[in-house]
């Protein structure tokens, strides 16, 4: 596999952010919008765990941020979330 064969494993169509991952479960950012709401996703987590008061707040304000950035994602992703095992489960 070449250089030119993985771009083209991880382009997009136009409107998606994300492309479904070639190994395992789930998807990875593969444009600027996509990779500005990860890096967003671990600021408001590093926020969340500073500024709130309490253990059980952190917890539930962490996995809320998590939930949204997991409900984003899965409608952002050019192709469905599911288990792949490489080249042959294109």
């Amino acid at each position: 596999m070449n250089l030119q064969d993985i771009r083209d494993a991880y382009r997009v169509r136009d409107g998606y952010w994300f492309a479904p991952k070639r190994f395992g479960y789930g998807a990875m950012p593969v444009t600027w919008q996509a990779w500005a709401m990860t890096l967003g996703l671990a600021g408001a987590i590093l926020l969340a765990v500073r500024l709130l008061p309490s253990v059980p707040e952190k917890i539930i304000g962490v996995l809320a941020l998590i939930g949204a950035m997991i409900a984003v994602s899965i409608a952002k992703t050019d192709g469905e979330w599911r288990w792949r095992s490489g080249e042959r489960d294109r």
